[in-house]
């Protein structure tokens, strides 16, 4: 599966309470690709944080609900495509004597700020690395590539 949006994103940017110039964002690293079963998976039904279950247990220094990426501003309105595109930055974390398997991220939407409320921390979308990725005891590190794409 390729990195792709929840489909929530839709309705909560609508609703306006996403803004990608002033909110706090973070990723959370998961052990397995959410489902994209027909209306049914885990990309249409998942809207918060705290329908999450998948994500690596807390080790070494990574500690639950992940860590702060910040989208690039103001990100760019592409015509042609129909789309808006941001790239988020993570510092490139590195995940000190930690053992850690994931497979992808799910970047959401802080709300509160505090890591108290994930019944109302949006999701946004899914980064996908592409297989396994492992550390037992050593550095996991993870750096963000692609650029996240709304379609308008």
């Amino acid at each position: 599966m390729a990195s792709t949006n929840f489909t929530n994103l839709a309705k909560h940017l609508a609703i306006g309470s996403i803004n990608f110039d002033t909110d706090v964002f973070y990723a959370m690293l998961v052990t397995s690709i959410p489902t994209t079963t027909d209306t049914t998976g885990d990309m249409d039904t998942w809207e918060f944080r705290a329908d999450v279950g998948n994500e690596v247990a807390e080790t070494g220094n990574y500690t639950a609900g992940g860590f702060v990426c910040t989208p690039a501003a103001p990100g760019v309105l592409n015509l042609i495509d129909e789309r808006f595109e941001t790239t988020f930055s993570n510092g490139a974390p590195a995940f000190a004597a930690s053992t850690i398997t994931a497979v992808g991220a799910i970047i959401f939407r802080q709300v509160g700020g505090d890591m108290a409320t994930p019944a109302t921390d949006e999701l946004i979308s899914f980064v996908d690395f592409e297989g396994t990725v492992s550390s037992t005891n050593g550095d996991f590190n993870v750096t963000f590539l692609d650029t996240l794409n709304i379609t308008v």
